[in-house]
């Protein structure tokens, strides 16, 4: 991965750990913005390409969870990883469902910081630098529509569903593996990878995110349903 041309933007409200991660980045070839404040990565967002956030939990003013689940709501798919002094699971499940990408608790060392960013950065374009597959590139199913040359999913009336990167491998597993019952483990291989996950509630919050976009209902799903103590089963049939 060339990171010259990867643009990583860290808001932080502590000048200190705003420094600190810039300056990792910059030495391993990134090229860095830094934020103290949610007003300001807006701003930054709106000038230019961003690749991946390194966003602060806790801020003044707007928080990072609030900022997450606003960028989320406006279908801004940048990669964040959130950063946070917190370290109990109910705040990692919790930025995860907002949106986040990945979850880092301070203090932290900086070589885990680096390998989550690249964890993240390859997973954000994998599937959008794989080969298409011609024969492949539309994969249809439950009146649904997937461009793998484009990672969009589209209804039946041409609406375009946003995936984020994680959310498209998911659901890339599914449709390779339809009607095969798939555990988290494997879900984990086929998506995020084990050096980047939090754990095994990481892929359950992927799956309802992923069916709220199907809207397919959690009460009783009929897309994705859960397989109690084994995993989960993508029920329909697939056309190519």
């Amino acid at each position: 991965m060339d990171t010259g041309t990867k643009h990583i933007l860290v808001v932080d409200d502590d000048p200190e750990i705003c420094d600190l991660v810039g300056q990792v980045l910059l030495r391993e070839g990134y090229r860095v913005s830094r934020a103290a404040h949610t007003r300001g990565a807006r701003q930054k967002l709106a000038s230019g390409v961003v690749d991946l956030m390194v966003l602060d939990l806790m801020m003044p003013g707007q928080d990072g969870l609030a900022f997450c689940r606003e960028l989320r709501g406006q279908d801004e798919l940048v990669p964040i990883i959130m950063l946070t002094a917190k370290g109990d699971d109910f705040d990692r499940v919790l930025g995860l469902e907002m949106g986040a990408d990945d979850y880092l608790a301070k203090p932290f060392h900086s070589r885990e910081l680096l390998a989550r960013i690249r964890a993240v950065l390859r997973r954000s374009h994998s599937a959008g630098e794989r080969p298409a597959d011609p024969a492949r590139r539309f994969i249809r199913f439950e009146g649904w529509r997937l461009d793998t040359a484009k990672r969009e999913l589209v209804s039946d009336d041409d609406v375009v569903v946003l995936l984020g990167g994680a959310e498209y491998e998911l659901l890339l597993a599914f449709l390779t593996w339809p009607q095969v019952t798939l555990s988290r483990e494997m879900l984990l291989d086929a998506t995020r990878g084990r050096s980047a996950v939090i754990s095994d509630r990481s892929i359950d919050i992927q799956v309802s995110r992923l069916r709220r976009k199907l809207g397919d209902d959690p009460r009783t799903p009929r897309i994705i349903k859960t397989v109690w103590g084994d995993g989960y089963l993508f029920t329909p049939d697939i056309e190519p």
